[in-house]
This record gives C-alpha cells, sequence and structure tokens, in this order.
C-alpha cells in the first residue's frame, strides 16, 4: 500500500518536531533527533512512499538552506564585521581547504574513490552547519559572550562563508565527477581558477539584489506588511539561487550578502525579517534533517560507517588545525581560539543539503556518500553544540 503524500508529510512534520522537543529534553540537538526521526521513519514507510516525495526533497532542503543563510547574513553588523574582516575572511576558506584537502587524499586511497569523486565528498563534509552555529552564535551575541575581540562574529562570519566555499568547491568537482565526463576530464586547474571567478559574481549579485529590495523596502514600507516583505525576499533569493545554479556562480554567497546589506541600509526592516525567517526555521529545519535520515540506506551506512567516521574524526583534526593557522597572529586569547576550534566541529546543514546529490546524479558512490553524509551528522553536530553550550562559559569572557 502506497501513502498519500499528505499522510507522509504529516508524519514528517510531526515526527520531527516531535523528536526535536524530546531530544532537547534531554540536552541533546533538536536536530539529531530529527534525523534519527527520519531514520526510523524510513525502516517503516520507504516503502509506500509516493515518488513526489523524493522529487520534491531538492527544493526543500534548497529552501532550508536560503533562510539560514539569510538570518546569518541578517546578523552580521559592519562594524563588527569590519574589525574582525581579516580573521573572519581566514575562517572562510584557510580550514574548509585544510579538511577539505585532506578529506579528498583519504576518500581516494580508503574508500578508492576517483579524486573527482573523493574531492565532492571531501569538501560537503568540510562545510560546517548553519543549523547549529547561526542560531549559537546570535545567543552568544544577545548575551554579549566573547563581545570584547567578537568573537561569536568571527565565527557567524567565517562560518557562512565557509559553507559557500565548500559548496562552491564541491559544485565543481561535481560537474567532474559526472558518470558521462569520466574521470579522465578530471582537470582540477580549472576548477581551483573557478572558485574565485564564482564567489565574486556570487557577491555582486547579492549586492544588486541587496540594493535593489533595500530601496523597494524603504519606498513601500507602510504599505508592505513584515510577512509581504519576507516573501519578497524568499521569493528574491530563490530566483537567484536558480540563476547561480544555471550559470554557475555562488548564489548562496550572494544570499548573506542580501541580508547584509538590508541590515546597512534598512536597519527596522532586517530586524522584521530576521524575526520571520527564524519562525519559518522552525518548519524548515524539520524538513531537512528528517528528509536526509529518511533518505538513508541502512545496509550501506552500516557498511561505511566505522571507517566513515575514522575518516570524519581526522578530518576534525585537520580543520582545527586550519581554525589554529586562520586565528593565528589576530588579537584572539588562546582560550578564544581554542574555543573557534570546538565551534568548528558541527555538521548538519549542508550535509543534510546536499549528501544525496551525488547519488541523484547518478554517481555510482552516490548510497556510500549519502551514508557517510548522515555520520557526519549524527558524530559532530551533538559534540559541537554541546560543545559550543560548554565551552562558552569556559573560555569566552562576558
Amino acid at each position: 500500500m502506497q501513502f498519500e503524500f499528505n499522510v507522509i508529510f504529516a508524519f514528517i512534520l510531526a515526527g520531527g518536531w516531535f523528536s526535536g522537543i524530546l531530544f532537547k529534553k534531554i540536552s541533546l540537538p533538536p536536530i539529531l533527533g530529527m534525523v534519527v526521526c527520519g531514520i526510523a521513519f524510513s525502516l517503516f514507510l520507504k516503502p509506500h512512499t509516493p515518488s513526489i516525495v523524493w522529487e520534491i526533497s531538492p527544493y526543500l532542503k534548497s529552501f532550508a538552506l536560503i533562510v539560514i543563510l539569510l538570518r546569518a547574513g541578517l546578523g552580521l553588523q559592519r562594524a563588527a564585521l569590519k574589525k574582525v574582516g581579516r580573521i573572519a575572511l581566514l575562517m572562510a576558506f584557510v580550514p574548509c581547504v585544510v579538511e577539505g584537502t585532506a578529506l579528498t587524499v583519504m576518500f581516494h586511497f580508503f574508500f578508492d574513490f576517483n579524486y573527482a569523486v573523493a574531492g565532492l565528498t571531501g569538501f560537503m563534509l568540510a562545510a560546517v552547519s548553519p543549523a547549529v552555529i547561526v542560531p549559537s552564535m546570535l545567543d552568544l551575541k544577545d548575551r554579549a559572550k566573547g563581545k570584547k575581540n567578537e568573537v561569536p562574529t568571527i565565527i557567524l562570519a567565517g562560518a557562512s562563508a565557509d559553507d559557500v566555499f565548500a559548496i562552491t568547491i564541491f559544485s565543481a568537482f561535481l560537474s567532474l565527477a559526472q558518470p558521462e565526463f569520466g574521470a579522465a576530464t578530471f582537470n582540477i586547474l580549472t576548477s581551483i581558477l573557478s572558485v574565485p571567478f564564482s564567489i565574486v559574481i556570487g557577491i555582486l549579485s547579492g549586492l544588486i539584489l541587496g540594493f535593489l529590495l533595500a530601496y523597494v523596502f524603504k519606498r513601500h514600507y507602510v504599505t508592505i506588511r513584515a510577512t509581504e516583505k519576507t516573501l519578497i525576499i524568499l521569493v528574491a533569493s530563490m530566483f537567484l539561487v536558480q540563476v547561480g545554479d544555471s550559470l554557475h556562480f555562488a548564489a548562496l554567497l550572494g544570499l548573506m550578502t542580501v541580508g547584509f546589506i538590508l541590515l546597512e541600509r534598512q536597519e527596522k526592516v532586517a530586524h522584521e525579517l530576521s524575526e520571520k525567517l527564524a519562525k519559518i526555521w522552525v518548519f524548515a529545519e524539520i524538513i531537512l534533517f528528517v528528509i536526509i535520515g529518511f533518505s538513508l540506506d541502512i545496509p550501506t551506512a552500516l557498511g561505511a560507517g566505522l571507517k566513515g567516521l575514522a575518516i570524519i574524526a581526522v578530518g576534525l583534526l585537520f580543520r582545527s588545525l586550519g581554525v589554529y593557522i586562520a586565528t593565528a597572529g589576530s588579537n584572539l586569547t588562546f582560550k578564544e581560539r581554542i574555543f573557534c576550534m570546538i565551534a568548528y566541529i558541527p555538521k548538519a546543514t549542508v550535509q543534510a543539503a546536499l549528501g544525496g546529490v551525488a547519488l541523484s546524479h547518478g554517481i555510482p558512490e552516490g548510497n556510500t556518500i549519502l551514508a557517510i553524509a548522515v555520520v557526519s551528522i549524527l558524530f559532530t553536530a551533538p559534540l559541537g553544540l554541546i560543545g559550543i553550550r560548554y565551552f562558552s562559559n569556559v573560555l569566552l569572557s562576558d
């Protein structure tokens, strides 16, 4: 028997909501509960799931990324960003490159992936989680933790751009890993050169859209309600992402730029949008993390789990090394640098959004890559969130 779409969707929403609350009650990340809920559902509901669920899931994941990156941009103030600009810039790419490169080599040798597939897997895993980091850093900013050296701002800006950097490199490797191209066409130089171009175009597109929206909201502030403003920015952001996917530039970095420009030009509107997007994220978060657990192939996960977990753990050591390098010569104290390492542990959002992409593109290793993505969420999300909660009080001053 095949369930109707609305029945499956109701299971996802109700189960994800309840499991999130349950895990929060026992001091574990709600997103972990949602992933576990999705895995549990996959055991019983997957054979009865209509095809439309799999057809729309990429769009739902994309929507969740849009919401969280807009929120990240709306939380970045120019004065704070200017103060930490150099460190935030280094934090945006140094840890990602160090970890992603190490993971690429390890997946090539230990999983026998060709370098294109190893690269897309490595840089998919190299991204940190906005779903964990953005709310956590906004909370620290509200409590003025680490304010003297703007530690939350460094992590917020660095982590958000880190995601875009990782996604951009992932996309470059993905295009080279398509079965129709074959490993022989792999050209690492082309991939490297495409990254800065993609990032620059992404920022420019965000600047243009941000100034345009700021102008519209200023001219029609009274006539356009907060809910309508939110709808406008979401539709515009979806359009920007679609164009970015078609023209291969970092549209997600553009989204963060849109939020930053709106906070600079129309601060009152930015706060309204931030409140609305926080409410939308409650829904988007459930969909994103339940679906990633729901998509998991259990036998493949069991087969790749231990070896994949070992590689993920080694990758975290390289990420910590990257953070140490990025913060060298800064005015951060030793304790603050340690906290930055801890805050860069969690992986969830990008892995949930991109974990199934290789599989959907027909890459033979797709099931294994999805399994590794889920393992990374189950291992690093609770570890990172618990670490942030505990060590923010120990390592950061008020």
